[in-house]
């Protein structure tokens, strides 16, 4: 009896890993589905904050969401190289423009480490970028450019390569930059295919 019980787990245990496996090849990123189901609750937590925060800058939260896996991979208190603090790893110079432009006094840009304030800042820095390639037939890649490495970059690589994306994408001498673009790109993609963040 022993036996038949360990082989009917066995089995179940088998029928569960290739029900998953199935659905994460499916889902187009195998890897990613693993770790957000082993760990939801990173990957999750901020799903509602980032749906009211995207809602506020008319962004979609599927792009936002994108931008906080590429940026942080969901450590809000993560500290880049340059500086950049926090989910969307918001510069203290983009930071405090945001303050400004909100009338926020005492502003610190230790607060970035909050996700409240950091995805207020972040998703108001990627709204401002939408809005400066907002005649392109495509902006995204021109606003994630310019979230990445600045507008003034950005504007090198247009005259540089031209205005449809794949030019665009091949004008950047940033290989950084190039990779960080698709990358988000291509998350964004996942989200949408899957139809959820």
């Amino acid at each position: 009896m022993a036996r038949f019980v360990l082989k009917l787990i066995l089995c179940l245990l088998v029928a569960l890993a290739a029900g998953f496996g199935y659905l994460a090849l499916r889902s187009g990123d195998a890897l990613y589905s693993f770790y957000e189901w082993v760990s939801p609750a990173r990957f999750q937590q901020y799903d509602k904050l980032i749906l009211s925060v995207a809602a506020e800058h008319q962004l979609d939260p599927m792009l936002v969401k994108a931008v906080v896996w590429r940026e942080s991979r969901f450590d809000r208190q993560k500290y880049g190289t340059a500086g950049e603090r926090g989910l969307m790893q918001v510069s203290e110079k983009a930071a405090n423009e945001w303050a400004r432009e909100y009338k926020i006094d005492n502003f610190q840009v230790e607060q970035l480490f909050d996700p409240k304030t950091n995805l207020e800042a972040g998703s108001w820095y990627l709204r401002r970028a939408f809005d400066h390639w907002q005649n392109e037939s495509e902006p995204l890649p021109f606003a994630l450019a310019e979230y990445n490495a600045g507008a003034s970059r950005v504007q090198r690589w247009v005259k540089a390569g031209g205005t449809t994306t794949s030019q665009f994408l091949g004008s950047i001498d940033f290989p950084t930059t190039r990779k960080y673009v698709q990358s988000i790109l291509d998350r964004y993609a996942f989200y949408k295919k899957r139809g959820r963040m």
